[in-house]
């Protein structure tokens, strides 16, 4: 068995300082991720998305950003699906994104709630038609019973949209999350790692340093 205790490694690329930072935290957030795009990080719009049901039972799981607003983080899925589920019972939500190759990560808490129809279309117009029939065929987090029955609901949905515009179904569309807080993290030597946090409280940001 491989010895766990033993995986370790220093991290010494970068450090965060107070006067590195911006003063709103989606700023910063533009920031470190255009360099994680330019450091070719992989599927640098990846991000664990923490939900919760009403009694606090949670589950998580990688989701993309497809939107960077002033307000918040958008990202898209079934609103059937288990994450929907838990968002309608309990709207707060965790998200965190691990850019390795720059020893860095974004820790996000805030709350969450479904976008406008038009820009969940708007999005749906941009993706690839096999994306947008795997929406249609997909019941997603529902027990199927085999690989078979999921591909031949894809098949049904070509042959129902053949030659025809592909339309948004009802239930897929966009979340926004909205931060209450947002921590910026950056590896450094002896575990003694830069923590940097921003807080909404009245309407600002505060903006504090973390121990490690």
């Amino acid at each position: 068995m491989t010895d766990l205790f033993n995986i370790r490694r220093d991290f010494t690329l970068k450090t965060l300082e107070e006067k590195e930072v911006t003063p709103d935290p989606i700023n910063m957030f533009e920031r470190w991720f255009n360099e994680a795009v330019a450091a070719e990080a992989l599927e640098p719009n990846a991000m664990n998305l923490a939900t919760a049901t009403s009694d606090g039972k949670p589950s998580s799981r990688i989701v993309l950003l497809k939107q960077i607003k002033p307000e918040g983080f958008v990202f898209f899925t079934n609103y059937d699906s288990k994450k929907a589920i838990q968002i309608a019972e309990n709207n707060h939500c965790a998200l965190n994104f691990a850019w390795h190759e720059l020893e860095r990560q974004v820790r996000i808490e805030g709350i969450v709630e479904k976008i406008a129809e038009a820009d969940s279309d708007l999005y749906f117009e941009v993706r690839p038609a096999k994306s947008k029939l795997g929406a249609w065929a997909s019941p997603q987090s529902r027990v199927i019973p085999d690989r078979q029955y999921l591909e031949q609901l894809m098949v049904d949905f070509e042959a129902r949209f053949a030659g025809k515009e592909i339309s948004r179904p009802e239930n897929w569309g966009g979340y926004i999350v909205k931060p209450t807080l947002i921590e910026f993290w950056q590896g450094r030597k002896s575990r003694l790692h830069d923590r940097i946090q921003y807080t909404r409280v009245d309407g600002d940001w505060k903006i504090e340093r973390l121990a490690p």
